[in-house]
């Protein structure tokens, strides 16, 4: 029988947690975390909500970047996973065909009808390496058009078609693709007439800065793409199910079907690690062109069945609880609420996004006082004031938010699906306080500016 007791362990040991990070794994996100005051330990949660050790409660507007569509522990995503454990199926035997991953292929792709069959890894940065690959081979041409600013994940192939240098340098050399700015189709079209393209990797909704893509430019990109036999890829590992409003966000625009989607993040239920890659039949039937070919893309722990059982049950929520519409009007809601500050704020400029997937941009204000606070901020690295809005959200108001990006003035707001209109009062309420602070002068949030000045200028 075995001594290892995981509620001991953690009782014994879990106030070693940041200390253990520092000592074992990245020890700059501790630090980091102290900088900010993020260094919380947080005891338990569920649903949209964190709480503390004294039993405060912290809303969240982050969803794990996007993980937890159905906020934490769901309760039928839990018992999807008790269940598949008591089953004792024979797991990954990788030499028979088990239901669950059919299952959740079927479920999955009825969402999109235009494509046909699933590749099931265990993240959102592997569907896209998986997208890559089938779109390199299916085309027989090596080179990706992806977007600048796009982020569609960080191992090498995926890094290849990420449009900020701060995640790319040092990592050369990556694989021979071209970035374009999101929207231009001119330069699209430049470089499909070189006659080398594979294919077109694109954000519907960008994370980085939250910019959508312009009406109409994934209709027009999808026809350029076919005319010149090159394969048009949405990344919808975060835009995906229901975050924008609909099941895909690509379905926001009239007649666009991508060749290949990779979704991952929300379909884990926020338990087990998972991506998929949805394709049309002939990019498949290419790919694995013969028995011989039978593995040529794998994964080891890929279609595993508490995967498949967390993702199956995912599906089966959203659709019994109308997932995606609830996250439209609750979008809806909370966007326009916060537009409607605009006009009340200088140091706001925008609020944008589609259904649960939010940008909040900050921008140089008018009058004197603030400019000059503003211009001294932004003189160190753009970025900060975004910062100070954050850190106030949490500390003052237990609201957890992120900056959209690396010197962006963008908050980004993707909470939990789940979220209503008691969530919304709150974020609303909670952001109205922390930008009368910063427009009256507001000593603490403008020390902790200068704070965040000092840290920046620093070199280490």
């Amino acid at each position: 029988m075995t001594g290892f007791d995981l509620t001991r362990l953690l009782a014994e040991r879990g106030d070693e947690r940041y200390d253990l990070h520092a000592r074992h794994l990245n020890h700059q996100l501790p630090r980091m975390l102290h900088t900010l005051g993020f260094d919380k330990v947080y005891d338990r949660a569920e649903g949209a909500y964190f709480w503390d050790r004294d039993g405060r409660d912290y809303l969240d507007m982050l969803a794990g970047f996007g993980v937890m569509g159905l906020g934490r522990h769901h309760p039928v995503v839990r018992q999807a996973l008790h269940d598949v454990l008591d089953a004792g199926l024979a797991d990954l035997t990788r030499f028979d065909c088990q239901p669950l991953p059919g299952l959740l292929a079927e479920k999955l792709l009825g969402h999109a009808p235009h494509l046909d069959r699933a590749f099931f890894g265990n993240s959102g940065t592997e569907a896209v390496e998986t997208a890559l690959k089938f779109a390199r081979y299916a085309t027989g041409r090596p080179r990706i058009v992806y977007c600048t600013h796009a982020f569609h994940g960080l191992t090498t192939g995926s890094l290849s078609v990420n449009g900020e240098d701060g995640f790319r340098d040092g990592f050369a050399p990556l694989l021979p693709d071209t970035a374009i700015e999101l929207g231009d189709l001119a330069a699209l079209e430049r470089e499909l007439k070189r006659g080398d393209v594979a294919g077109f990797v694109v954000e519907p909704i960008q994370g980085k800065g939250v910019h959508p893509t312009p009406p109409g430019f994934l209709r027009a990109a999808q026809e350029l793409l076919h005319r010149h036999k090159a394969l048009l890829i949405a990344d919808e590992v975060q835009t995906g199910l229901g975050r924008t409003g609909d099941f895909f966000a690509y379905q926001h625009e009239d007649g666009v079907e991508p060749d290949l989607v990779c979704v991952a993040k929300a379909l884990s239920g926020g338990y087990v690690p998972v991506g998929a890659t949805l394709g049309k039949d002939w990019i498949f039937k290419k790919v694995y062109s013969s028995m011989d070919r039978v593995l040529v893309h794998s994964a080891s722990f890929g279609a595993n069945a508490q995967a498949m059982a967390a993702g199956l049950a995912v599906l089966t929520v959203m659709e019994d609880e109308e997932t995606v519409a609830h996250a439209r009007h609750t979008g809806d809601l909370l966007r326009s609420r916060l537009a409607a500050l605009v006009e009340r704020y200088e140091l706001l400029h925008d609020v944008r996004g589609r259904g649960l997937m939010i940008g909040i941009e900050f921008g140089r204000p008018k009058s004197l006082g603030l400019r000059s606070r503003w211009t001294m901020l932004q003189a160190a690295r753009k970025g900060l004031f975004a910062q100070m809005v954050v850190v106030p959200l949490l500390q003052r108001h237990r609201i957890l938010t992120q900056v959209s990006g690396d010197h962006l003035e963008v908050i980004k707001l993707i909470p939990p699906l789940i979220i209503g209109e008691r969530e919304v009062d709150r974020f609303v309420e909670a952001f109205t306080a922390v930008m009368d602070d910063a427009h009256g002068g507001g000593g603490l949030m403008w020390d902790f500016g200068r704070t965040l000045v000092k840290q920046a200028l620093q070199t280490h």
